[in-house]
């Protein structure tokens, strides 16, 4: 995923007050921005999408953000926010899908057809069994824990994102870490 325009010259002043310094952090965060957008959509196209409406918001936004706080965590917020309104919009246009199209669609894919750098980086960085049982989670717990134990975001800014209260947003982290180590704790060879 690449975005054009990203080098900036010190002397250019952005549309809406910002500057070169704001446009050049914000686009510091671009690849962690996509992996979570990843894992909220699941799909590359839609994750790229989420992406860019997140920085043309934030750009359109940007002489509302506060200067020294958290750029990363603003930027979260408005992913989060966004594919919140996508998930309630697509909830509105429901469509009836043919399940044995799919299945027949599925079958004709080659093994490791859909094989984008993301899911190399994963499956390189979790493992098989951590990646399958984190995508297994229901989407709270998997958004928590996600945002928690791998971008490492502090449980505030969590909440910020996620507009949910700090004790919900401990709460989900916490049975999310639970599932996954449920989960995981079956995959392995009890020995007798």
């Amino acid at each position: 995923m690449g975005i054009r325009g990203a080098k900036t010259t010190p002397k250019r002043q952005g549309p809406g007050g910002r500057g070169p310094a704001f446009d050049v952090e914000a686009l510091s965060h671009v690849d962690s921005l996509y992996r979570t957008a990843r894992r909220l959509t699941r799909t590359p196209a839609d994750a790229e999408d989420l992406v860019q409406e997140t920085y043309l918001k934030a750009f359109r936004a940007a002489d509302s953000f506060e200067p020294g706080t958290n750029l990363r965590a603003w930027l979260f917020t408005i992913l989060h926010n966004s594919a919140r309104n996508r998930a309630r919009d697509r909830a509105r246009d429901t469509v009836a899908v043919d399940s044995e199209a799919v299945e027949r669609a599925a079958q004709t894919q080659p093994a490791g057809g859909n094989v984008t750098p993301e899911t190399l980086l994963m499956r390189d960085t979790l493992g098989p069994e951590l990646q399958a049982a984190i995508d297994a989670l229901p989407e709270n717990f998997r958004q928590a824990v996600w945002l928690r134990d791998v971008e490492e975001f502090s449980y505030a800014e969590i909440a910020t994102m996620l507009d949910a209260p700090l004790g919900t947003v401990m709460s989900r982290i916490s049975r999310g870490r639970r599932l996954l180590f449920d989960h995981l704790n079956h995959l392995k060879p009890v020995n007798a």
